[in-house]
């Protein structure tokens, strides 16, 4: 609903002044519950990277716990068992949660993957790794709908003046949670409780989360029950992208999946290749990097929990630290939208690729120090990319973000499995710097030309399949052409950059 009243013009978008909401209210509690959903999530996805550690060696930690004699092998194919599940319910996930609310679809993946941890324990004890491996892989399955549920919330509850904002700190949480997770792991398994209580602990901290999610959040404002009708009012004009000449039609939650005119789309492959690229170079330096300091420098950073959490930590803080630039950007009108989503990619994907090319030229024990502040830089600045491509989604379609961040996800997490083994189809000697450079190399020419794609093909104003079709008169339904929704003076909330 929009209502006829005096705009103003503010970096790309118009606001409506009587329909501003309060400065802190519903919506951002309902980010602060995703927060925490995530750092849980994550959580819960990395605690075995830690604790196998110890079940593999209990002279690591607390001996009194059973030790498992598993090779590098039965290891490797259960730290990535968690994705081959977690790709295949990616799309489902941002079905579902258009379909039924984001809510639900958070809420069970997470409850169910809580479920699993405090039985993995057994689950190892009864079964050894093949049944560990069968658990792990479920686990995925529940967390694949988690990034197409968050992106479906956010698309309801994130108004678009602040939506880079509100999403940065959202998915910031996965870092938390990975930093907490890392750091603390390696207490809890030399304490009493020993290793079982590593999957304990994150499964409980993800019931108690599942409890308060289910009674203080709403998939969408017109849920919730105690949202002021303000800030109603301007969580909706402004979220979805509606106009008042939709009225009389279909409803969001009816609307067809436009698969069709999205397949067809070309910022969206230019979404979908990009987000693809930065996964290769992610899931590159965090799976990859550990093995070259290693090898190459003499430094074992798996076995340390407080410094493998390092990278993640800078991650989290210099989101804050984007988000805060990009305020003072947004307050002064510094630059329209697209500009910023495109300088903010350029400095979450070119940062890394220029540390990458760096660490390839580092050849000696001596330089462990400058190895860890370029992996912790290049780790760290990939955080910007929230502000880039990562909310890009809801801006391309805010009625289908999480079917757009399923498809994406899905094909971006098929990178994350293909860039280890294209790894070890290039280093066949660990210790040769020369070929850890060619790695370095190709990483990061997947950043440069992933992210020289956004910034040409890159767009920021909501598609027109993203809208709601008239109820009557066929013939006037939107042509499949992929054209941008500039704004006008019945449209005053859409961006006007693109």
């Amino acid at each position: 609903m929009v209502l006829c009243c005096p705009c103003v013009q503010h970096n790309g978008y118009q606001q409506i002044n009587s329909t501003q909401g309060p400065r802190f209210g519903v919506r951002h509690i309902q980010c602060i519950l995703a927060f925490c959903g995530l750092a849980v999530a994550y959580a819960l996805r990395v605690n075995l990277s830690v604790a196998i550690v110890a079940m593999t060696d209990k002279n690591a930690t607390n001996p009194d716990f059973e030790e498992f004699d598993w090779d590098e092998g039965v290891k490797s194919y259960l730290l990535s068992s968690f994705f081959w599940g977690y790709v295949v319910t990616q799309v489902p996930g941002g079905y579902l949660s258009h379909k039924y609310g984001a809510k639900f679809t958070f809420f069970f993946g997470v409850l169910f993957c809580s479920i699993l941890a405090i039985l993995t324990p057994f689950a190892a004890e009864i079964g050894d790794w093949p049944l560990l491996l069968a658990l792990r892989s479920v686990q995925g399955l529940c967390q694949g709908m988690i990034f197409p549920s968050t992106h479906t919330f956010l698309s309801k509850w994130a108004p678009a003046e602040e939506r880079g904002r509100l999403v940065s700190y959202c998915y910031s949480g996965a870092q938390f949670g990975t930093v907490i997770m890392l750091s603390v792991s390696g207490f809890i398994a030399s304490s009493w409780m020993g290793w079982p209580s590593i999957f304990y602990v994150s499964g409980l901290a993800g019931l108690v989360w599942c409890l308060v999610w289910y009674y203080y959040s709403s998939s969408t404002p017109a849920d919730h029950p105690s949202i002021t009708p303000q800030e109603k009012r301007y969580i909706e004009s402004s979220s979805q992208g509606r106009r008042p000449s939709d009225a009389g039609r279909i409803e969001v939650a009816n609307m067809k999946t436009p698969w069709c005119k999205i397949l067809s789309s070309l910022p969206f492959w230019t979404l979908l290749i990009v987000h693809c690229a930065n996964n290769w170079g992610f899931w590159t330096l965090l799976t990859e990097i550990p093995t070259f300091l290693k090898n190459i420098l003499g430094l074992d950073i798996r076995h340390n929990g407080p410094l493998s959490a390092l990278p993640y930590l800078a991650m989290t803080l210099l989101s804050y630290g984007f988000i805060f630039i990009a305020d003072i950007m947004n307050r002064n009108s510094v630059m329209p939208l697209a500009f910023s989503r495109k300088l903010f990619n350029t400095l979450g994907m070119w940062i890394p690729m220029t540390a990458l090319i760096g660490l390839g030229y580092i050849t000696t024990g001596e330089s462990t120090a400058l190895a860890i502040a370029l992996l912790t830089l290049a780790v760290g600045s990939n955080a910007a990319t929230y502000l880039g491509f990562q909310v890009n989604h809801i801006d391309l379609s805010p009625n289908f973000a999480g079917t757009l961040m399923g498809i994406t996800n899905c094909a971006a997490n098929f990178m994350s499995i293909i860039a280890p083994l294209t790894v070890g189809l290039i280093v066949t000697d660990e210790t040769n710097p020369l070929q850890w450079r060619i790695v370095f190399y190709i990483t990061a020419a997947f950043y440069f030309f992933g992210n020289l794609l956004f910034i040409i093909f890159g767009r920021t104003s909501p598609r027109a399949w993203n809208f709601p079709q008239p109820l009557s008169h066929p013939s006037s339904r939107r042509s499949s052409v992929d054209v941008d929704v500039q704004p006008s003076e019945t449209d005053p909330l859409q961006p006007s950059s693109t």
